[in-house]
């Protein structure tokens, strides 16, 4: 195949690693200077094939910096399939949003700084305590920004190696957002109470005793994000405050928005366990926002035959309030592939927290 085909390339450039195009028409040798894009405007990039090229009838191709330990990545820091662009062509619009850093998924100087806030973090609401950590944008010390703030509930499962199930690797995930400048969030990370983790995230009476939910949210509100808003620069306000978790971390999500709205604005809820409170979908009926919120719900088709049904039931529960109020915002992600499992959580994180907070 013989014709100008012009490449037309959007992405997030926070460095100066020139971008090429390698494929099936260079035997996909990454960083061959006939192949590179020229640059046009800010995070934009152009290459047309010569005219008197031979290409092949289809075209195979990936984008790189300079080397497959530098080639182009997903939302979430994962690898994608090649791109093909057909003969009847002239010009193919791509989008990159991030990009392999030597060999890695992420920057390690973009990680953001763990601070341990309490490692017996006393919760006096649940007679008990707690392990607490703060994870701040890599360049905070740097900068005079005021930040929202995502609590994070299973702090067990959400950086590290995680803790008998894995975990999201949400430090990872954050110095992937701050490859594309969107890392500006506070993050505060609470362990679940092992045991006691049923009925803390619930309300009503479970197998495993009467919920206690409400001491819980409690112990965020009146102990935990105090003094996050004293010792940190904090938007302390319910647009600027989230709070997010998976499974019964999910549902408890969920009861923090409704029974405290003037504080969390932004609700991140992954597969959410609402088949253990039904009444929740009462609740949203009944629910009236004070201020706008958003709600990011994800679910995975691979969990269980009801996980997908019962968001879009509780999403339509929420539609169908007619109390007035302000607008709520809600973005149902369903993944066909998704189970129940902290890598799909972790994967599922960086389009959240970008919808929620940019």
């Amino acid at each position: 195949m013989s014709s100008s085909i012009r490449l037309e390339l959007r992405t997030y450039c926070t460095d100066d690693r020139p971008v090429f195009v390698s494929g099936n028409f260079c035997d996909w040798l990454p960083d061959l200077d006939l192949f590179q894009m020229q640059s046009a405007g800010e995070g934009q990039f152009v290459y047309e094939f010569p005219a008197d090229l031979e290409l092949p009838e289809k075209l195979v191709y990936k984008y790189t910096r300079g080397g497959w330990d530098h080639v182009e990545l997903g939302l979430s820091g994962e690898g994608v399939t090649d791109r093909t662009v057909s003969a009847s062509e002239t010009v193919k619009q791509d989008y990159v949003p991030h990009w392999r850093w030597f060999g890695m998924p992420f920057n390690p100087e973009l990680l953001p700084k763990i601070e341990l806030l309490g490692d017996s973090f006393e919760a006096p609401q649940l007679g008990s305590s707690r392990r607490v950590h703060v994870l701040l944008p890599h360049d905070y010390e740097t900068s005079r920004k005021v930040y929202p703030v995502l609590y994070l509930h299973d702090g067990q499962n959400l950086f590290g190696g995680g803790s008998g199930y894995g975990s999201w690797e949400v430090d990872q995930k954050m110095a992937i957002l701050a490859a594309r400048r969107h890392h500006d969030v506070i993050l505060v990370s609470i362990d679940h109470a092992n045991d006691e983790r049923i009925r803390e995230f619930t309300f009503d009476r479970t197998r495993a005793g009467k919920g206690r939910g409400q001491y819980y949210l409690d112990f965020i509100l009146r102990t935990v994000k105090p003094l996050v808003d004293k010792r940190f620069r904090t938007l302390p306000d319910a647009a600027h405050t989230g709070v997010g978790g998976s499974s019964l971390g999910g549902l408890i999500s969920i009861y923090a928005g409704l029974l405290h709205p003037d504080v969390f604005g932004r609700l991140m809820v992954f597969s959410p366990s609402l088949w253990i409170s039904p009444k929740i979908y009462f609740d949203a009926i009944r629910f009236k926002a004070p201020v706008p919120m958003k709600i990011y719900a994800y679910g995975g088709e691979k969990e269980s035959e009801y996980m997908v049904p019962n968001i879009q039931r509780f999403n339509e529960s929420l539609v169908r309030q007619n109390y007035g109020g302000h607008s709520i915002d809600v973005r149902v992600s369903v993944d066909p592939t998704g189970t129940h499992q902290e890598a799909h959580w972790g994967r599922e994180f960086p389009k959240a927290v970008e919808w929620l907070f940019y």
